[in-house]
């Protein structure tokens, strides 16, 4: 079986092929296709992952995986989420969206800085076949940005029970607690059921 993973980030395709590297798949990504469509993302999770996914699977002929992830700060009302990437502006970096957000929570105590990380995952294929799965991660925004591993917001969340920030865990231990890990548990599931 072949699956595009829909996006251009390297750091999402890094983890996403870490995930899927038991299956049974063959995985493409942008590299594979020249001309591969930059898709406009919207202000809701679900919306995008399967905009992308669709977007792919016709733009390829292949069966199309998308991810949307979200940041969600409480004392934000749920902001960033869908805006995550671009919380800081259109072409905001990593660093811009993290300074925007502690800027925004620097009055907030930590234990006002209840957080979630969601991921929202569409798999689409040519024919108009489709599933969206989901997990999420929750816990709190530090006050002073932990380590370098990871990407996005990493260096911020720390996930409830832990001491330290995604940014501060390898990838395998990251990929065993966070949203993106358990939405795709199911997403591999869904892949084995499609791939009979």
């Amino acid at each position: 079986m072949e699956v595009v993973i829909a996006t251009q980030n390297l750091d999402k395709i890094k983890e996403i092929k870490e995930v899927l590297k038991n299956l049974k798949i063959k995985i493409f990504t942008f590299h594979n296709f020249p001309e591969f469509p930059e898709i406009k993302e919207g202000n809701n999770l679900k919306d995008n992952a399967l905009l992308k996914a669709r977007t792919i699977a016709k733009f390829t002929g292949k069966i199309a995986l998308s991810d949307d992830s979200g940041l969600e700060v409480t004392a934000l009302k749920g902001a960033p989420g869908a805006f995550s990437s671009r919380f800081a502006g259109e072409n905001a970096s990593y660093e811009d969206n993290n300074h925007k957000i502690l800027s925004l929570l620097k009055e907030v105590p930590l234990k006002k800085r209840d957080a979630v990380f969601r991921c929202i995952i569409a798999i689409t294929d040519p024919q108009g076949r489709e599933e969206v799965v989901g997990g999420i991660c929750e816990g709190k925004i530090v006050e002073n940005p932990g380590g370098f591993q990871g990407f996005g917001y990493d260096p911020l969340f720390q996930p409830k029970g832990f001491k330290k920030t995604f940014a501060q865990m390898s990838l395998k231990e990251k990929n065993q607690i966070s949203h993106r890990a358990k939405a795709f548990k199911i997403a591999k599931l869904v892949l084995k059921k499609w791939m009979k």
